[in-house]
C-alpha cells in the first residue's frame, strides 16, 4: 500500500476508545502476519488499548518460540496493547471413535496444523502458559468438529469440556467456548444447550452471531441470543455475513449483513458486559486483509456509536 493510501486513512483516538464500556479489540492476524505491522494498525490507526492473539509470522501462536513470545510482548508494549484472550485451536480436533467430521482441520494457520485428541492436553498446557506470559486470564476453546449426528457422544464430549474447564480454573484460567460453524456447538441455541449442561465457573462463552448465520441460524441476533444465558458470555466476536445472489451464505464486513451489529452492542451494553467485542474480518472482499480489516473497522466503529457504546 502506498503511503498516499495510508495517509487517507481514518484513525481513531485511544481516548474515544476507552470511553468505551467494552474493550475494543481485533484478532492480530486479520491485520497481518507482521505482528509489529498488527499492532501499529491496531493502536495507531484504530484507537484500540487490546488486541487478540491468534498466529504472527507465519506460525500458529502455539508455535512461537521463547525469542518469538519475548519480541511479541516487546512489540505489545511499544504500542501500549494489552491481550484480550488466547485465540487457541483448543478442542478443534475430531472426537475419538466418532465417525471422521467432513470439517477436519484444513491445516492452516487458524486451526493450526492436524491435531489429534491425544494432543489436546498438551495444547491446553501450552495455552495456559502462553496466557500467563500474555498477561490474559482467557482461552478461546471449541467443540470438536461437527459429527452428523453428535448424540451418541454428546455426554462424554460435555464431560470432557467440563473437565478442561476445571483444569483450567485450577491455573486461574477461564475457557471461552466459540460457537464455530464447522463444529458441534454452532449457533446460539448450541451454545445454550452446551453452557447448560456444563454448569463449570471456568466455561463461558465467546458469542459469535454471524458463526450462528453461517450454520443456518439466520435469527442468530435476536433468536439466538434470547436463547443464550447471558452471565456466560465473557468474549464476542464482531464481523457479518449476509445471503449472495444465490441464496448462499458467505462473509461480510460489520456494516453490512444479517447481523444487526448496532443492536447486538446495545444489547450487550444493557446488560452491563464489559468484556471483549474483538473484530474478527474473515471477509476479504476490499482485497487484502489489511484493507478488509479497514473497513470492517468502520462498520463496527460506527455500529459502537450508534448502539452508544461509543
Amino acid at each position: 500500500m502506498t503511503a498516499a493510501a495510508c495517509a487517507t486513512r481514518p484513525r481513531f483516538g485511544k481516548a474515544e476508545a476507552s470511553k468505551s464500556p467494552f474493550r475494543i479489540a481485533v484478532i492480530n492476524d486479520e491485520i497481518s502476519p507482521d505482528f509489529d505491522r498488527a499492532c501499529y494498525v491496531a493502536s495507531h490507526d484504530f484507537g484500540m488499548s487490546w488486541i487478540e492473539l491468534r498466529s504472527m509470522w507465519g506460525k500458529n501462536v502455539m508455535d512461537l518460540s521463547a525469542a518469538e513470545i519475548g519480541e511479541a510482548k516487546k512489540i505489545l508494549a511499544k504500542y501500549n496493547l494489552r491481550v484480550t484472550d488466547i485465540a487457541s485451536p483448543f478442542f478443534k480436533t475430531d472426537w475419538p471413535g466418532a465417525p471422521k467430521s467432513q470439517y477436519g482441520s484444513k491445516g492452516d494457520l487458524h486451526g493450526a496444523a492436524e491435531t489429534t485428541f491425544k494432543q489436546q492436553d498438551k495444547i491446553l498446557e501450552q495455552s495456559i502458559s502462553l496466557a500467563k506470559q500474555f498477561n490474559t486470564d482467557r482461552i478461546r476453546c471449541f467443540d470438536f468438529w461437527r459429527l452428523d449426528d453428535v448424540a451418541p457422544y454428546r455426554a462424554a464430549i460435555d464431560e470432557k469440556l467440563r473437565s478442561a474447564a476445571e483444569a483450567a480454573g485450577r491455573q486461574d484460567i477461564l475457557l471461552v467456548l466459540e460457537n464455530e460453524f464447522e463444529c458441534n456447538t454452532a449457533t446460539g441455541r448450541e451454545a445454550a444447550r452446551t453452557l447448560n449442561a456444563i454448569q463449570s465457573p471456568h466455561l463461558a462463552l465467546n458469542w459469535d452471531p454471524a458463526n450462528a448465520v453461517m450454520r443456518g441460524e439466520l435469527d442468530a441476533f435476536p433468536g439466538g441470543w434470547e436463547a443464550l444465558p447471558k452471565s456466560r458470555i465473557h468474549h464476542c466476536h464482531v464481523k457479518n455475513a449476509v445471503k449472495n445472489a444465490e441464496g448462499k451464505i458467505e462473509w461480510s464486513p460489520v456494516g453490512k449483513g444479517i447481523i444487526d451489529w448496532t443492536a447486538q452492542f446495545r444489547a450487550l451494553e444493557q446488560l452491563g458486559y464489559r468484556e471483549a467485542v474483538s473484530l474478527e474480518t474473515h471477509w476479504r472482499g476490499g482485497g487484502t486483509a489489511e484493507q478488509s480489516t479497514y473497513i470492517s473497522w468502520a462498520g463496527m466503529k460506527q455500529a459502537l456509536k450508534e448502539s452508544g457504546a461509543l
